[in-house]
């Protein structure tokens, strides 16, 4: 199975995190820049711009994506379920929580558009062509769409346009250029994307639990401690964890008083009031370790 992967750019790196984080370290090769091997044999990595995934996974010479929402749709079809799918179409599997932007739909802050009706008739510049007409049709505005490859922003300042759409992440470079957000066209952030006929395939499921389980650690960590055995309920109270904590019989202190390590799984924002709370009631040898993953 192949996974396409960002060569370059923003999203490069997070991604080879990723993959190392879910189990899927990558093979240094003499030619790295195209492919790699991982630790899994049945897995291999093809490096490629982050526009051009998505058609490397609909065209078969890859199984699997890692790109923004964003090119994907740009590119074609995107769908929830391979149930859902037609021709042409992937699937988006799992987002992946980084990456995130939005195309938005801006013009300038002195202008005579302030609402996506005022561009009936009008001409709207964008690096997304394909998005920004499903956007219009969804609409129902009527409006010309003109392709650009670059500075889509100074667009409507050199009257080739009279509104664009265009990705932002702060909004700063809009301000900058005085433009306006008048209407959310797309949330967009790096997902992980298949064919339909591959959804099924037992490889693919092993890679979706993979980055599944790094997803889920994410934000959580592991607390062990000891604590009285006649001190555990008030324990529980505190660390409910996921499903209860892991309760285990350990020695008994030098008083003879029966004792439990008591493992669980908390928010890590909430772990500095946790571990006050815990020591309030006798808990003791309190340890925090980060997750690497977490299936659940």
């Amino acid at each position: 199975m192949r996974i396409a992967v960002p060569n370059k750019g923003r999203l490069h790196e997070p991604t080879l995190s990723l993959l190392e984080r879910a189990g899927l370290h990558v093979e240094e090769t003499a030619d790295r820049q195209l492919y790699a091997d991982t630790v899994d044999e049945d897995v291999t990595v093809l490096f490629a711009r982050a526009a051009d995934i998505p058609e490397y996974v609909r065209d078969g010479a890859a199984d699997l994506g890692v790109t923004g929402l964003d090119q994907a749709a740009e590119s074609g079809g995107v769908v929830d379920s391979a149930d859902e799918a037609a021709d042409g179409d992937l699937v988006d599997l799992l987002d992946l929580g980084y990456g995130s932007c939005k195309l938005v739909l801006a013009a300038p802050e002195d202008g005579d558009v302030a609402a996506v009706e005022d561009l009936a008739g009008r001409t709207v510049a964008t690096e997304f062509p394909s998005v920004t007409e499903a956007y219009l049709d969804r609409v129902g505005v009527d409006a010309d769409v003109v392709t650009v490859t670059g500075a889509t922003e100074l667009t409507p300042h050199v009257d080739m346009a009279d509104a664009i759409v265009d990705i932002t992440s702060t909004g700063t470079t809009l301000k900058v250029n005085r433009l306006a957000v008048i209407d959310d066209v797309l949330d967009s952030s790096v997902r992980l994307f298949a064919r339909p006929d591959v959804v099924d395939d037992p490889k693919v499921e092993q890679v979706l639990t993979a980055f599944e389980s790094v997803l889920a650690a994410d934000g959580r960590r592991y607390l062990m401690m000891n604590a009285p055995k006649a001190r555990l309920d008030a324990v529980k109270d505190v660390i409910p964890g996921l499903g209860g904590p892991t309760v285990m019989d350990v020695e008994a202190d030098e008083n003879g008083n029966g004792m439990v390590a008591v493992h669980a799984v908390v928010d890590e924002r909430d772990v500095f009031e946790t571990i006050s709370e815990l020591r309030s009631v006798g808990a003791t040898g309190i340890l925090v370790t980060e997750i690497e993953r977490l299936v659940e």
